[in-house]
């Protein structure tokens, strides 16, 4: 299983970047898909969720609620983070992760490299 975020990069405060990531070796249609972030000195945490096929069902963190878009196309095996309204605290690593469960914050058991994104204010 293979996952492959790009599109970072460095950014001003109140930009928007989009973020992609594509798949190989799994399911990706059925899979849960996710992105999360690594802020220097802090723990990874989730940033958004979206459910296999469909992807009816989508999660924010509440730091991002309202200017990030997670979107999945499913006949690229590929998996988007539209980031908006970008503010100095989303600096960080994103990583793209997939899961084989159904619950948007639950277990990841696949993950990329990740991709650094720098936003200047």
């Amino acid at each position: 299983v293979q996952l492959q975020a790009s599109g970072g990069g460095l950014q001003q405060a109140g930009a928007s970047l989009r973020l992609s990531c594509g798949v190989s070796g799994l399911t990706f249609g059925s899979s849960v898909m996710g992105w999360f972030r690594q802020a220097p000195g802090k723990e990874r945490e989730f940033v958004a969720g979206i459910s296999g096929w469909s992807g009816d069902r989508i999660d924010y963190a509440g730091s991002v609620q309202g200017r990030f878009i997670i979107s999945r196309d499913n006949a690229k095996n590929t998996v988007y983070l539209q980031m908006n309204g970008l503010k100095p605290e989303d600096t960080a690593v994103y990583y793209c992760a997939a899961s084989r469960g159904v619950i948007l914050r639950g277990t990841y058991e696949y993950w990329g490299r990740g991709t650094l994104v720098t936003v200047s204010s």
